[in-house]
């Protein structure tokens, strides 16, 4: 999907409440100019401080980033330490312009593979953003779809062994609570970057009338262009979830 020349004050229609970002083609961008990988996630972080700005003018209340998966622990280890670090400064260099633009942080993951240094910022951003309003930045870290799925389905058979929760109570909205995700919306509009055509245990369960846009442009390249074009649209979309529109 090429940008257009969309502008904020051409988008007719009503803007996604909740926008989820793969964030993807850091290290393509790096190789494709002869730069370590550290590069691309460099000017990843970048294009992220950009998109939050965007979301913030276009009224948008939550967006959700995969910063690192479960799986990527695969990559090398040197990768792996210089992506940590930077989240971790990233995190702490930012964290006074987050709180005056009102953003409230939030973690999704499992956090005790993490060093104790880095669920330290985690935590110390969460409690300093949590009264903030204005947009709810969610950072999936070490995150599984998968995993979360699998731990809440251990939290509602420990709660039914205890008798919190009858079997018969279970329905969808009960199951959400025992998500990472239950104080937030599932998201409308899913965008991944780079090309590829896959969630990569991303959201499972909250992606199940999700809107999905693929763009070719690699992630440290994702402009305000991008993500007004992709919100156009989205916004031309029937979004009938199982009905007939």
């Amino acid at each position: 999907m090429d940008p257009a020349t969309a502008t904020i004050n051409q988008i007719p229609k009503e803007i996604p409440n909740h926008i989820a970002i793969i964030m993807d083609g850091n290290g393509r961008w790096a190789k494709a100019r002869g730069l370590p990988r550290i590069a691309g996630h460099q000017k990843g972080a970048e294009a992220l401080r950009s998109t939050i700005q965007a979301c913030i003018d276009l009224k948008i209340n939550y967006l959700t980033i995969y910063a690192f998966s479960s799986e990527n622990w695969k990559r090398p280890s040197s990768e792996v330490s210089d992506l940590m670090a930077l989240l971790q400064n990233y995190v702490k260099n930012e964290i006074n312009e987050i709180s005056t633009n009102k953003i409230k942080l939030n973690f999704i993951g499992e956090r005790k593979r993490l060093d104790e240094s880095v669920q330290t910022t985690l935590r110390d951003a969460e409690h300093k953003t949590k009264n903030n309003k204005r947009l709810t930045l969610t950072v999936a870290l070490n995150y599984g779809g998968q995993q979360e799925i699998l731990e809440a389905v251990k939290d509602l058979g420990h709660d039914m062994i205890n008798g919190i929760i009858k079997p018969s109570d279970i329905n969808e909205e009960i199951f959400k609570n025992y998500l990472q995700t239950s104080d937030i919306p599932e998201p409308d509009l899913l965008i991944r970057t780079s090309g590829e055509q896959r969630l990569s245990n991303f959201l499972l369960w909250q992606s199940a009338y999700t809107e999905f846009a693929f763009t070719p442009t690699l992630w440290p390249d994702f402009n305000r262009d991008c993500l007004e074009s992709i919100i156009h649209e989205y916004q031309r979309r029937d979004r009938r979830y199982g009905g007939t529109g």
